[in-house]
C-alpha cells in the first residue's frame, strides 16, 4: 500500500527515501549525539576531514570504536584517494593537452581550477555535514566509508 507525503501529500511506494513530489527525506537523517573521548562526536567527525586526525581517531581508542567518526574518517581517507587519483589523470591530460600551442596551457589551467574548485566545495560541504551530526554520503566513497564504519 502506497504511503503519502507528510509535507505534500504526494503518494509513493513505502519503500522511498525521498518523496518524488517535494523532495523530503522519509528516513530520519542519522545525527550523532554525545561525545567521544575528549570531543563532542560532530568535531571529531568534522576534525577527520583534516586527514592526519582521520589516521589518528582509526587507530586511537575510543575514537577507532565510534561508528559516526569511523564513518567520517574512512570518507575522509576515501576522498584524499580520489584527489590523488584526480590529479594524477589531470597530470596526464594537462601533459598531453599541453602541445598544443596557445590554448593547451588555458585549457590545462582552467579545468585544474575548476577540479580544485569542486574538490574544495565538496570538503567544505563534508565539513559542514559532520558538524551537524549528519552521516552524509558521497556517492562511491560514503558506502566504502559505511561499510568499513559498520566493520562489514
Amino acid at each position: 500500500m502506497p504511503i503519502s507525503c507528510p509535507q505534500c501529500a504526494a503518494a509513493m511506494p513505502n519503500a522511498a527515501a525521498y518523496c518524488p513530489g517535494c523532495g523530503r527525506a522519509m528516513r530520519p537523517v542519522e545525527r550523532a549525539r554525545g561525545t567521544v573521548g575528549a570531543l563532542p562526536e560532530t568535531l571529531a567527525g568534522a576534525l577527520a576531514y583534516f586527514l592526519l586526525p582521520a589516521i589518528v581517531f582509526l587507530l586511537v581508542k575510543p575514537y577507532n570504536q565510534n561508528r559516526f567518526v569511523r564513518f567520517h574518517s574512512f570518507q575522509s581517507l576515501g576522498v584524499c584517494l580520489v584527489v590523488l587519483v584526480v590529479g594524477a589523470l589531470l597530470r596526464v591530460v594537462g601533459f598531453v593537452l599541453f602541445f598544443i600551442p596557445a590554448l593547451g596551457p588555458l585549457l590545462v589551467g582552467l579545468v585544474s581550477m575548476v577540479v580544485i574548485l569542486a574538490f574544495i566545495v565538496v570538503w567544505a560541504v563534508l565539513v559542514v555535514k559532520a558538524l551537524q551530526g549528519e552521516m552524509f554520503k558521497l556517492p562511491v566513497v560514503g558506502e566504502f566509508a559505511e561499510r568499513k564504519a559498520t566493520g562489514d
